[in-house]
């Protein structure tokens, strides 16, 4: 049987119009997208995205009438590094 290892956390950065980046930190989660991918969210549950094994991201509505955006970069987080608040 196939065990893949899958990155634990990630950090959506969605780049906002005239203003500093917006970031997200998001954790993997038990589900799996409809491409086959581990779904991420964030703690309140309301910001989910599909990241595939290449980083490539689908994010995913979590209630009605929300259009998410698409995120400039997923980036991986190392669970060893420095938390920052």
């Amino acid at each position: 049987m196939d065990h893949k290892v899958h990155t634990e956390r990630y950090e959506l950065i969605f780049q906002l119009s005239g203003a500093a980046d917006d970031v997200v930190r998001v954790r993997l989660t038990d589900r799996l997208g409809a491409g086959g991918f581990p779904v991420y969210e964030d703690e309140t549950g309301i910001v989910r995205a599909e990241i595939s094994d290449r980083g490539e991201v689908r994010m995913l509505a979590s209630g009605g009438h929300q259009d998410p955006g698409t995120p400039l970069l997923a980036r991986p987080l190392n669970e060893d590094a420095p938390r920052t608040p």
